[in-house]
């Protein structure tokens, strides 16, 4: 016979097995989504309430691939703004640290088929429930998250962080969703110094584009802690202006 004293403890285990067996909050899980990429379906990592996912957000790589730097990075965003998150894995499972090998990779890459990855990514979470999807990326993946605004439907807001897409790729004054850009002043990297970006805005503004542009006291990749540029109250700054721009967009009625 259960005793009154021991009612509270029998409770709390019969809480937490609920929670163990009835949790549908994943972190860092592996998942596999159609692609219409060349080489194949996309794999990627999920994090997130997957019971009933309501915003939902996909996190593109740095030129590194998909370490464990950018699953933390997308982990930790989807537990601040309560969003469902996934990173699409462009490189099939290559990850590099060294510089020249992430220059070899990215000018190797498909572009056009890493936004079908992207594309393939954002129609698996309307799949799961997801009500709308949005986009943010760094680096490369900023690139690709702007091309991903002007070429894949299913994205519904744009957040990237120093990356410009190709012209060839996209053409970013055709965008029709809203965007907001992150910038470093100090960036001297051949596509995303302050000329490059200003050209950026000034194509967003030839096009109409629903837009906010923050520019930072800061280098190139000024949010990775792994980068020598990495600056941790802009980093706090920008994706907080982030996260916030994604609740607007993704949970309300804006559009």
């Amino acid at each position: 016979m259960l005793l009154l004293e021991e009612l509270p403890g029998f409770l709390t285990v019969l809480i937490n097995l609920h929670m163990r067996f009835d949790s549908t909050y994943v972190q860092k899980e592996p998942v596999n989504f159609t692609s219409q990429n060349p080489v194949g379906d996309c794999p990627g990592s999920l994090n997130g309430a997957m019971r009933d996912p309501n915003k939902c957000l996909i996190v593109v790589q740095e030129w590194w691939g998909m370490n464990e730097q950018i699953k933390q990075q997308a982990l930790d965003i989807a537990g601040l703004g309560n969003f469902t998150t996934v990173v699409p894995d462009l490189y099939r499972g290559v990850v590099t640290e060294n510089p020249t090998e992430a220059i070899h990779i990215v000018r190797n890459l498909n572009y056009a088929g890493a936004v079908q990855d992207i594309k393939g990514a954002a129609q698996y979470l309307l799949k799961q429930g997801c009500k709308k999807v949005g986009i943010t990326g760094f680096c490369m993946g900023g690139a690709l998250s702007l091309a991903a605004a002007a070429l894949v439907p299913e994205i519904s807001a744009a957040a990237p962080f120093y990356g410009i897409p190709d012209p060839q790729l996209a053409n970013v004054s055709t965008i029709k969703i809203p965007v907001q850009c992150h910038f470093g002043k100090l960036d001297v990297s051949n596509t995303t110094n302050i000329i490059e970006y200003t050209k950026l805005r000034q194509q967003l503004d030839a096009g109409g584009v629903n837009y906010e542009f923050y520019e930072y006291e800061a280098g190139h990749a000024f949010t990775n802690p792994h980068s020598r540029n990495y600056n941790e109250s802009i980093a706090k700054l920008s994706i907080g202006r982030m996260i916030d721009f994604m609740n607007k967009y993704l949970g309300g009625s804006e559009k």
